[in-house]
């Protein structure tokens, strides 16, 4: 019998085609790769890190242990994890009102599209 074979997928790589499937949602990102992680820049509040074999990104907070609630996907699955981050950041979208630049870029944004 042999041991399970566990495989990683480059972060950057990872980021790279969640960022990928975000867009096709109509969902922007940015990706930053480095030191091992790599981090995909949704929206204020969602940033999702990868370290080649899961994404993960902060969903809430918990008062009573005083602790960060995180979502996390495995990494070989962007497809499902973009769905799930897309979600979130309608989640965020709609309950953050964007005031003073960040306002003021929204509008533009939108307005280019």
């Amino acid at each position: 019998m042999s041991a399970a074979k566990f495989v990683s997928i480059h972060p950057g790589h990872s980021a790279e085609l969640l960022r990928q499937a975000l867009a096709v949602k109509g969902v922007a990102a940015d990706v930053h790769d480095g030191y091992g992680l790599a981090l995909v820049s949704v929206w204020v509040g969602l940033v999702v890190w990868c370290d080649g074999n899961h994404f993960w990104w902060r969903t809430g907070w918990n008062a009573g242990r005083r602790r960060v609630i995180y979502a996390w996907h495995p990494a070989i699955d962007p497809v499902r994890a973009a769905h799930r981050v897309a979600m979130r950041y309608a989640d965020l979208r709609s309950t953050q009102s964007a005031t003073g630049p960040l306002a003021e870029l929204l509008r533009e944004t939108e307005h280019e599209r």
